[in-house]
């Protein structure tokens, strides 16, 4: 599969002179497209580049497990099917509360920890008060939802009604030393990103020193997916401790990785249910090779499949995708066969199985998922891959162990 420079600036985040400066350089090698001899980039090339833009390759080194020096404690809002919570656990955080209204994540809470203080249910009515200075971390992937702003005067009130605001309003009944909202990334530029302006002086008058948001890539934290995710953190003024993000590990791992025995699991990923394609769309996939999509198949299919987004702008690489086994999987979405985010599997031409979707997000094969099919690949979908959550766990971690040596 092949990258316009515009596409390939999209895909890493950099602007496109950016692309061309290091192809100047020879960090990239462009090929050229015969119809228009445009410069085209190929995706493992593309791969390559995006790390190393993150981290210098020389001194990535493997992270080591940081044990934690005493018990800390956390509230998890907004628990979802637990990818954050499984992974802060694995990293050495004790859960004693979790929040969540979707019944069907609660049954799959329930059955992979009967252990965990889950409360089902609307977050509005619960009092957080009794937890006052007894836990150590606020997370929740609060729902991105906008409110309005009162000019430069916008605070905590005008949140109301939002699930920010009860994330904002569990904080100050519990004041942690420490706070982690995770989101999507295009926050960061909702409304010219005074959204996230907005928010970030809302946490910062409940008494926190906001760190620098930043966006995670998954696949530089043993995720094998393509996944970002905008971090908030914030710590308690004058508490001294000192949060750094998680260093970008020194290895990319693949689809290969994810669904066959080898780096990350130690065996093949289990047979599961999955969903299947409509007997035109099976044939239309068929066409398409590993790691391509619609942009191979001959023009008269193309305009068959695509109809009026055949004459739009922009690259559409989601659609008729069939993700290769040497590339990460494209960022996973709550349903693998619809039109516009396809997820073919790299051999069969069918969508990506409910057990490989959670390969994808790191979800061990023992976690079990409740509800229907499609419950279940929306759980999936909407989850923080467990191993960026151990990583974030790790640097939680480490900046509350350094706080609790100064003070032994």
């Amino acid at each position: 599969m092949h990258y316009t420079v515009s596409e390939a600036a999209k895909k890493l985040g950099v602007c496109s002179e950016t692309i061309r400066r290091w192809d100047n350089e020879n960090k990239l090698t462009a090929t050229r497209n015969p119809m228009n001899n445009y410069r085209v980039y190929k995706e493992e090339d593309l791969n390559k580049v995006s790390f190393l833009n993150v981290v210098n390759s020389n001194d990535a080194e493997e992270h080591q497990h940081i044990e934690p020096r005493r018990r800390y404690t956390s509230i998890e809002l907004f628990a979802g099917t637990g990818g954050l919570a499984l992974g802060l656990e694995q990293a050495g955080i004790e859960h004693v509360l979790l929040n969540e209204i979707d019944k069907y994540a609660c049954e799959t809470l329930r059955i992979n920890r009967p252990n965990w203080n889950l409360v089902e249910g609307d977050i509005v009515p619960l009092d957080f008060t009794p937890y006052l200075g007894k836990v150590d971390i606020v997370t929740g992937g609060f729902p991105c939802q906008t409110f309005s702003y009162a000019g430069k005067k916008a605070g905590f009130e005008d949140a109301r009604g939002t699930m920010f605001y009860e994330f904002a309003r569990c904080i100050k009944e519990t004041e942690p030393q420490i706070f982690i909202g995770e989101n999507v990334r295009v926050l960061l530029n909702h409304d010219g990103g005074n959204t996230l302006k907005t928010r970030i002086r809302i946490l910062e008058d409940r008494g926190y020193d906001v760190i620098k948001p930043q966006v995670l890539r998954a696949i530089h934290y043993k995720v094998p997916q393509k996944r970002e995710r905008l971090l908030i953190v914030g710590v308690k003024k004058g508490s001294g401790i000192k949060f750094e993000y998680p260093m970008p590990q020194p290895h990319i791992y693949t689809l290969n990785d994810a669904l066959k025995k080898g780096r990350l699991f130690k065996s093949d990923v289990p047979v599961s249910t999955g969903q299947s394609y409509p007997k035109r769309k099976k044939e239309i996939l068929d066409m398409v090779s590993p790691g391509g999509c619609w942009r191979d198949l001959p023009v008269d299919i193309q305009k068959e499949y695509m109809l009026k987004s055949f004459y739009l702008g922009g690259g559409k690489t989601g659609m008729a995708r069939r993700i290769s086994w040497d590339e990460p999987s494209l960022t996973l979405t709550c349903a693998p066969a619809q039109k516009q985010t396809e997820r073919c599997h790299p051999e069969e031409t069918r969508p990506l199985q409910v057990r490989e979707y959670a390969r994808i997000q790191t979800f061990p094969d023992t976690w079990v998922f409740s509800g229907s099919m499609n419950q279940q690949y929306k759980q999936i979908g909407n989850a923080v891959p467990v191993n960026l959550a151990y990583f974030i766990g790790q640097a939680v971690v480490k900046a509350l162990n350094e706080v609790s040596r100064d003070s032994s």
